[in-house]
């Protein structure tokens, strides 16, 4: 078996009090990794972490995040998956971070989630959709929502992945050696 990386993610910020407002949750924000340390990591969030107007596919930059957000709280989850499901989902977040800048924030759908109407505008996503979109595409279901209608909350609330660390940013930004994750899959 092979293993998957899911953060959520807790920023502060205007826009975020208001999605937070509306999950009623701490985490607004989904992020895929192949490793529990968030070396390789995309979000289809903000391009810089200072604008959050502009906003896209995009490889996580962890200091780039860490000095914007120095209070940042991320909580990582562990999904178990098979290899090929692994290769599929970082075959596609590779070929998609080449595109990067055609994939954009679906600003205009988040009415839709409010009212629980399924959309999709060809290469805009939020980023609980795109990850809930490669994951499926692999045979790996969080939610039976339509894709468009999932939430950071329905990645909080899945059930089929192990929480491995939750804290600070600054606590594995750096590569710092007091980072270890509990019990995280070696590297597969």
């Amino acid at each position: 078996m092979a293993h998957i990386y899911i953060a959520l993610v807790d920023t502060p910020g205007f826009f975020a009090a208001l999605i937070r407002g509306f999950l009623k949750q701490r985490y607004i924000h989904v992020v895929i990794a192949s490793d529990a340390e968030l070396k390789e990591a995309y979000s289809v969030g903000r391009r810089n972490p200072a604008i959050p107007i502009l906003a896209g596919f995009e490889k996580e930059d962890k200091d780039r995040i860490l000095h914007t957000f120095p209070s940042a709280f991320y909580r990582i989850c562990e999904l178990e998956c098979t290899d090929t499901q692994k290769q599929g989902i970082m075959g596609r977040l590779k070929e998609d971070y080449q595109r990067r800048f055609r994939i954009h924030y679906a600003v205009l759908g988040l009415p839709f989630i409010l009212l629980n109407i399924p959309f999709f505008i060809r290469d805009q996503y939020t980023c609980s959709s795109y990850i809930t979109r490669v994951l499926q595409e692999n045979g790996i279901r969080i939610s039976e929502k339509h894709f468009s209608l999932v939430t950071p909350k329905d990645f909080y609330e899945y059930g089929k992945m192990r929480i491995i660390f939750e804290g600070e940013l600054s606590e594995i930004a750096g590569g710092s050696s007091d980072y270890k994750p509990e019990g995280a899959a070696a590297y597969e």
